[in-house]
């Protein structure tokens, strides 16, 4: 078996983007990759494609295992253009194969490449059979698509779950036991936090839906990143975790600042929450990535958010993370929010309302300090800290 096999006759097809560092304003510091599976048998399929700037070195190497006329099937599980803007090349040169999606994914084949293409489409419970195994399709919507589904292999007990489980990591191997665990789980966590946080109900149900349909997969297959074959049950019990908002004793300190009396304020505040115990981190915007701000707050259980006044609004910077954080909807989480101001307020008001718009649970009434906190001011920001922190234990 070759290091890009994942079982006898199922191989990995993908390609390797080693410096993209940027997809869609999500940091990607170590890259990723655009998995496609195929799948040899009677008949052949092909599942997802890869990003089109690749399609070159994608028919390479499915060429190498087989020719492209003998492909029967290209399934599309999400026609997201990193998994399917390759699919117009190939359906040219797999004359014979038939395209599989999803209604949804049919409509969107249809409206991103045109009608010239036979698709037959797939729900949930329906399959394809190869010869010697089959391929049942579960529609998965909004994860993270209207159109996405998973493809499972029944015999090997192989879920291809297209943008579920996955990370954005380029690596020379290919799974789980060949990578430092740490470094893959920092990068599932922060893929997670940054594109399916805001689909947590939705994601705990479909986890629980396939558990009813008899489904335990042996390997779980993405299309982004490491395939899990060592411990599949690890992501999936920590995507149950991470989507009901399970939460550690911890706070986000998140705050930019102009002439540092926000910063002092932010310093203060992070010194009273250490001193009863929180794991507390303290990140200022322009100097922190908003991916790995989003990553923290995943995990925890308060987050306090400081801005100075700047014609009586709050900083620009802040007006963007907001913006970025209240459509993740993160769940569970205690919020409030402090700032300075000069000759006029506004920061901590217009947070405070962008903050009940999105729902989010405010415990106070926040925090204003006029120009350069003194001394009595930083012991109120120490207190304001401590009392966020006995809420958060308990």
């Amino acid at each position: 078996m070759n290091e890009n096999c994942l079982s006898n006759g199922i191989n990995w097809v993908g390609v390797i983007d080693w410096n993209i560092r940027d997809f869609h304003g999500y940091i990607t510091r170590r890259g990723t990759t655009y998995n496609s599976y195929l799948i040899l048998d009677k008949k052949i399929a092909l599942v997802d494609t890869v990003k089109s700037s690749f399609s070159k070195e994608f028919l390479d190497k499915i060429q190498e295992i087989t020719d492209l006329e003998k492909i029967d099937y290209i399934i599309i599980n999400h026609v997201e253009m990193d998994h399917s803007s390759s699919l117009p090349i190939i359906a040219e040169l797999a004359k014979n194969a038939t395209i599989i999606a999803s209604q949804r994914g049919k409509e969107a084949i249809i409206e991103h490449y045109g009608e010239n293409f036979p698709i037959k489409t797939a729900k949930t419970g329906d399959e394809i059979d190869l010869g010697n195994r089959r391929l049942r399709f579960i529609e998965a919507p909004m994860l993270h698509w209207p159109d996405s589904m998973f493809t499972y292999i029944v015999e090997e007990k192989i879920l291809l779950s297209n943008d579920a489980f996955g990370q954005h990591l380029a690596s020379a191997f290919r799974f789980d036991d060949e990578i430092e665990e740490n470094v893959l789980m920092e990068e599932a966590i922060t893929y997670y936090a940054n594109i399916l946080m805001p689909l947590g109900s939705l994601v705990s149900r479909k986890i629980q839906e396939i558990v009813k349909m008899g489904i335990s997969p042996k390997i779980i297959a993405p299309s982004h990143g490491i395939i899990w074959r060592s411990n599949p049950s690890k992501i999936i019990q920590a995507y149950l975790d991470w989507s009901i908002g399970k939460s550690k004793m911890k706070a986000v300190v998140v705050f930019d600042t102009m002439w540092n009396s926000t910063n002092d304020m932010a310093r203060a505040i992070t010194k009273g929450l250490i001193s009863e115990g929180v794991e507390t981190k303290l990140l200022k915007l322009r100097s922190a990535e908003n991916t790995d701000i989003i990553t923290e707050i995943l995990t925890a259980k308060a987050v306090i958010v400081g801005s100075p006044t700047l014609n009586q609004q709050m900083f620009p910077s802040l007006g963007a993370f907001l913006t970025y954080i209240t459509g993740l909807k993160p769940r569970g989480k205690l919020w409030s929010f402090f700032g300075s101001y000069g000759w006029s307020r506004g920061a901590v008001k217009s947070m405070t309302e962008i903050a009940k718009r999105a729902g989010f649970e405010i415990i106070n009434s926040g925090l204003e300090v006029k120009y350069v906190p003194n001394k009595d001011d930083l012991k109120m920001c120490f207190d304001f800290g401590k009392e966020i922190a006995k809420k958060i234990k308990s």
